[in-house]
């Protein structure tokens, strides 16, 4: 276990210097960073010491995991993790048939032979260590190095030092940027590959209010699933098998049904996804102006050929159905920042910033002789980075095929695999091998021949509109007709599992001879796609080059205002805080904090995603609510907002009390904050969390799941 960071001699003051001036409850932090929040977690009515948040090796933050995409929490000694139903809707969705619907009806396994796969892509990582490898990372790049050759001597030196992590193959390890390149620190994760369904109450329950109340507050949303992590016999990571054991987490979260009420403080940790805190003016517009609205009609119009083509098969619509609760996501998140953008002008503002920080560059000591110049090659490395990216674009429409995009990733690999391992592309190395499977077998659970059809078809009509400047080189003359895909489906193989996995061990020459017409496109395909690649690495490393000076200003430039300096989230571990708290989304409206279980039956219909089942409507009409009754509400709660910072990859994440207990978990937030990922607002920015007692509740009076509750250690309130 791994507890002090060692920070480069340079950054201590730039980095860590304001934190005690931080405002408000903005900041995704680091764990090292908190000591330097002891003010701040103070004035909330934290109790916990901060240095003990900071140290990975103890309780809470030992107890927190990320799922690779979501976060989640040991709740037992014996791997019992909890996490959102939707992080756990894969694996409920791979369960399940037409005939056992788990979806619909729930999964409780009451004993542990009873728990179900997870599948393949069902992981779950403890991160162990943190270190700061900037200088290993950066040191003696030489400055006459083209932009290609800066990105691949960097991919090279993180190559190394992820191998040098992973002698001990039961951990995963990583090297992420941190303030867009001007920091490198190495993660190491002990990865657990046996990942069990325990429980997943219906999504009647979990997913109550489906998409229309996705980011909408009022919410009502049991939004929950256990999973379990098992180990061999002998306590390391092993592959799926009966004779594994459940693993002994090291420490797990003290669950608290005591609640919290209006003011009350929170932590939240876990490991947000992304956010574009600094970001630039004109990545804000080109967002704003063509990234998003391009997102926006290009997914809802997958969404619709999705619905046309499942309709009336329910064998089909099960397979799509975590295919479109993810897409329905990203969709009215992405039209939630178009909104959002609209309401506020986030550009502006960032003008104002931006010009400030300029006038303040050309006046320091940074700013002298060399100011224009970086400024201005930081221009034109984003604006060569927004057109590379719109062809890029371009090139994922012409290629929305499933399973063109497994030939592809199978002719990839066999061109790698003609390097030695530690030169070939990240994502295809040896330790990439199980991850690459995982996906291609993750198919035959989300893919049916007809629908990947129809969706490329109309994929293809969209490309066909694109304008020609912005489509690459060359892959007009490559692409099929949207009319004449009958011959690739009825011609291949690759739908078949078994024959698709077994590509995985071909060579190139066999990839070249082969006449299954999406492998031959992927070949002809090729020449493009390198293309594409090669430019990417061009502008990345001149991005690699450029931003870290710009960041490196800006984080000395808000350490004069006395702003927070924070890294923008990536999917480390980060720990946030914040209060119970309502908002006012608009003159004259305020939503309070507490949605109830009486809201459930006041929204009822006969229709999903608004239906109840009999059990917990009978629960409530009877108001048999037990010790989970709010003192102040008089009912169950049932979700709750807080002003904590969060993002997508937060989803899971544990909130906790002032003493570090479990409260709830997060889940969603308002759709007034969606653009908080560009820009913090502090009096609108609200997560949405389930709260703990209406989680344990359903379990009792609804689900019956009384073996999970006995199994957790619960803090009732006193009587």
């Amino acid at each position: 276990m791994f507890k002090s960071i060692v920070l480069p001699a340079a950054l201590p003051v730039l980095l860590l210097g304001v934190a005690g001036h931080a405002v408000a409850d903005e900041g995704q932090w680091q764990p090292h960073q908190l000591p330097q929040l002891k003010s701040e977690l103070k004035r909330i009515g934290i109790t916990m010491p901060a240095e003990k948040l900071a140290d990975l090796s103890k309780h809470p933050m030992s107890a927190i995991v990320s799922l690779g995409g979501c976060s989640a929490s040991f709740v037992s000694p014996d791997g019992l993790v909890v996490t959102n139903h939707h992080c756990g809707y894969g694996s409920i969705q791979r369960n399940s048939t037409p005939e056992k619907n788990y979806i619909v009806d729930g999964f409780l396994a009451r004993t542990r032979a009873e728990e179900l796969p997870g599948g393949p892509n069902a992981l779950v990582y403890v991160t162990e260590k943190v270190e700061n490898v900037t200088d290993r990372v950066l040191k003696d790049l030489g400055a006459s190095m083209s932009g290609r050759e800066r990105n691949e001597a960097i991919s090279s030196r993180i190559k190394a030092l992820i191998a040098e992590c992973e002698t001990d193959k039961a951990y995963r390890c990583s090297v992420p940027a941190f303030h867009r390149g001007l920091e490198y620190y190495r993660i190491r994760q002990l990865m657990i590959r046996d990942v069990r369904l325990v429980y997943a109450p219906s999504d009647k329950i979990g997913n109550f209010g489906g998409d229309i109340d996705n980011y909408e507050w009022p919410r009502q949303t049991g939004d929950y699933t256990f999973l379990r992590a098992y180990v061999g016999p002998d306590g390391r990571p092993a592959d799926p098998s009966p004779n594994n054991v459940p693993y002994k987490s090291k420490d797990f979260l003290v669950v608290s049904a005591e609640g919290l009420k209006n003011g009350d403080p929170i932590l939240l940790a876990g490991y947000p996804g992304r956010t574009s805190r600094y970001k630039l003016p004109s990545e804000i517009r080109f967002a704003r102006d063509v990234d998003l609205p391009g997102k926006v009609a290009t997914i809802q119009a997958d969404l619709d050929v999705i619905a046309a083509a499942t309709k009336g098969n329910a064998a089909w619509d099960v397979r799509y159905a975590s295919v479109a609760k993810s897409l329905n996501n990203v969709m009215k998140k992405s039209q939630g920042l178009l909104d959002g953008f609209a309401r506020k002008d986030i550009a502006s503002i960032k003008d104002v910033q931006d010009a400030e920080f300029r006038s303040w560059y050309a006046r320091s000591a940074n700013g002298s002789g060399s100011g224009k110049t970086l400024l201005g090659d930081l221009d034109a490395v984003i604006a060569a980075d927004m057109a590379l990216s719109r062809e890029e674009g371009a090139y994922g429409e012409a290629t929305h095929s499933d399973l063109l995009k497994s030939a592809r990733t199978l002719y990839r690999l066999a061109q790698e695999r003609q390097k030695p391992d530690a030169q070939r592309e990240t994502g295809y190395q040896e330790r990439d091998l199980s991850f690459i499977k995982a996906r291609l077998t993750r198919l035959e659970q989300s893919f049916v021949p007809n629908v990947d059809r129809a969706r490329w078809a109309a994929a293809l009509t969209r490309y066909a509109k694109i304008d020609q400047k912005l489509r690459p080189q060359g892959l007009d003359a490559l692409v099929p007709n949207a009319g004449n895909l009958d011959g690739f489906y009825k011609g291949t193989e690759l739908a078949d599992t078994a024959k698709r996995l077994a590509w995985m061990g071909q060579d190139v020459q066999a990839f070249r001879a082969s006449k299954d017409p999406f492998i031959q496109l992927a070949v002809r395909l090729n020449d493009v796609a390198t293309k594409l690649d090669e430019r990417r690495k061009e502008v990345d490393g001149n991005l690699d080059r450029t931003i870290p000076q710009y960041m490196s200003a800006v984080i000395a430039y808000r350490k004069s205002q006395g702003k927070p300096v924070y890294p923008d989230a990536n999917s480390t571990l980060r720990v946030t805080y914040g209060t119970v708290a309502p908002y006012s989304p608009r003159d004259g409206l305020v939503k309070g904090p507490f949605t109830t279980v009486e809201g459930i039956v006041e929204k009822e219909t006969d229709k999903d995603p608004f239906l109840v089942p009999a059990t917990l409507k009978k629960a409530v009409l009877e108001k048999r609510y037990g010790v989970f009754k709010d003192p102040v509400l008089n009912t169950v709660p049932v979700n709750f907002l807080s002003s904590a910072d969060t993002t997508g990859g937060n989803s899971g994440s544990a909130v906790m009390n002032k003493r570090g207990e479990l409260v709830g978990l997060n889940f969603d937030s308002t759709y007034e904050s969606i653009t908080k990922d560009w820009y913090f607002d502090t009096a609108i920015t609200r997560a949405i969390h389930v709260d703990i007692r209406y989680m344990l509740w359903v379990m009792k009076e609804v689900d019956g799941a009384d073996n999970l509750l006995k199994e957790m250690t619960i803090k009732y309130p006193k009587k």
